[in-house]
């Protein structure tokens, strides 16, 4: 009896399921299609766009049939369309003229063969595609009779020149940042990597914003199920509009209410072909120079793309003073709070003399000092970076140099708090891809280190790591190849070995092709003696 029940009520689920999938198929509302009448389709796309005044229309005769171009000034390049579309439709017309085409289907396959000089078009009976594309910056072409429009690429406003990112700057390496144009953007990256392996995958997020959306990969070296992973979390994007990379990044991140990000980012074109080299995924989008990678794992935080075009002994150097300004710029105010409040005694002695005697006189605890001098540091930073250049480096200097000298004067802080506050701030620059989470683990370890001295910096140093090792990017160990340990990839971890002892990718992505340098490829000296030639 409990079989038959349980088969009746699996053989009930299934029906269900099947209804419902029926009903949201039958639900889902079918693309409007277009009439066979010119005027309805030109009033009717006028309509749909609010009568705009960028809204152009421009009417025309190809022999005895009306035809009209739709687009939108301002999106579009008007000397393709006057030269290779409208000029060309005129002169056809007057062979048309004497020796009708026929019916609207013929006159459209003969302007579609012999009129449109354009590289990309498409055919469709759909009003929601001329609307998009349209805002894009194509123009739709009608034919009077058809229910049809031809959408042809025009594509041609006005766009910000390449130059180099502020933010990712270089002393060897190459200049050129992405822009605000996602094509201009695609062509950067295939300049960087010319396989046919490269797969480039359109999508459009946002309701009313309508943004173009590419997924890169290379075919053969990622991960599929990391790519179907990175579709199925960008379909469930629903918003308004994406006007920005960072409105994906909240939707697809894997920790959202973790301080440490888990979608890498970059401008370069160069970072990210190298990223999809060792297996990433990019996530390129319309109107931002700021390209998305996945998986991030916590090591990139200290990688630059200079690292790798300098020689490997000058990118080890590089790599440690990062390590060291992170370290730094997190550890050195709690560590001197802790120092101060609680344990003076594992200062030298003369250190602890010294010390006491610059504080002597000073009404704040340590603790306050450091929360005081961080905050003023922490505005005119913002301030310097949001005032234009001259102006914000001035704000910067000669900010911290009169409010220093003169808290210093005035005996509300102690010379070793300013000391200790400088080189924070400057340490924070070593490695800004995280500039703005450093703030927070150096609040967080003051904290607690303001309460029980050095057992709560101790504590809260391990629950950091704690946190960190327990976060995931799309599946990989955040703090890999630390933990969990992979040996093979500490070469590119603390050091950065020369690139013909990086034999294998990164592997903890399950990569289906792991080698990437030949093993016979190692330099050295010829092996018989070069002879000069009599």
């Amino acid at each position: 009896m409990k079989r038959f029940k349980k088969l009746v009520k699996n053989i009930t689920n299934k029906y269900t399921k099947a209804n419902n999938k029926k009903l949201n198929n039958k639900g889902d509302k079918p693309g409007r299609k277009l009439f066979n009448d010119l005027d309805r389709n030109m009033d009717t796309a006028k309509d749909k766009l609010g009568r705009s005044m960028d809204l152009v229309v421009r009417e025309f005769k190809v022999g005895h049939t009306r035809g009209a171009l739709l687009c939108i000034n301002g999106l579009v390049n008007k000397s393709i369309i006057d030269n290779h579309i409208l000029e060309t439709l005129m002169v056809h017309s007057r062979e048309v003229e004497p020796n009708p085409v026929g019916d609207g289907k013929k006159l459209l396959q003969f302007i579609k063969n012999n009129t449109i000089a354009a590289l990309q078009y498409e055919e469709t009976h759909l009003l929601d595609d001329v609307l998009t594309k349209v805002l894009l910056g194509y123009t739709a072409l009608y034919i009077d009779g058809l229910d049809s429009a031809v959408l042809i690429n025009t594509i041609g406003f006005e766009m910000r020149a390449i130059e180099e990112p502020q933010t990712e700057a270089v002393v060897r390496g190459p200049r050129e940042g992405f822009t605000e144009n996602l094509q201009l953007n695609i062509s950067m990256l295939r300049r960087k990597i010319r396989s046919p392996e490269l797969r480039l995958e359109s999508k459009t997020l946002g309701r009313f914003t309508g943004t173009p959306v590419c997924i890169a990969y290379i075919d053969g070296i990622v991960n599929e199920k990391i790519v179907e992973e990175v579709r199925e979390r960008l379909q469930q994007v629903d918003i308004d509009g994406i006007l920005e990379s960072g409105y994906i990044e909240d939707f697809i991140e894997d920790a959202p209410y973790s301080i440490f990000p888990t979608v890498g980012n970059t401008e370069k074109p160069d970072v990210l072909a190298a990223k999809l080299l060792e297996g990433r995924v990019g996530i390129l989008v319309d109107g931002t120079p700021m390209v998305l990678t996945v998986p991030y794992v916590f090591i990139e935080t200290i990688q630059s793309s200079e690292d790798y075009y300098a020689r490997w002994a000058s990118g080890i150097v590089m790599r440690m003073l990062r390590i060291l300004g992170i370290l730094i710029t997190t550890q050195l105010p709690a560590l001197y709070v802790a120092t101060i409040s609680y344990n003076p005694e594992v200062m030298p002695t003369i250190l602890v003399i010294t010390v006491a005697a610059s504080r002597e006189g000073i009404p704040l605890p340590a603790t306050a000092e450091m929360l005081i001098l961080g905050l003023i540091f922490e505005i005119l930073r913002e301030a310097g970076i949001r005032q234009p250049r001259p102006v914000g480096q001035a704000v910067s200097i000669v900010g911290a140099l009169v409010i220093g000298e003169a808290a210093m004067k005035s005996g509300l802080v102690s010379s070793p708090a300013v000391m200790v506050t400088v080189l924070t701030g400057i340490a924070s620059f070593v490695a800004p891809a995280q500039g703005n989470v450093y703030v927070h683990v150096r609040l967080f370890l003051l904290f607690v280190s303001a309460v029980t001295g050095f057992l709560g910096f101790f504590i809260g140093n391990l629950v950091l790591l704690t946190h960190l090792v327990s976060l995931r990017s799309f599946g990989v160990p955040y703090m890999s190849p630390l933990g969990p340990s992979n040996y093979k990839g500490w070469k590119d971890v603390y050091l950065r070995v020369p690139m013909w002892a990086m034999i294998d990718r990164p592997g903890v992505i399950n990569w289906k092709k792991q080698q990437r340098v030949n093993k016979n490829v190692n330099p050295g000296p010829p092996k018989n003696e070069i002879k000069k030639e009599k």
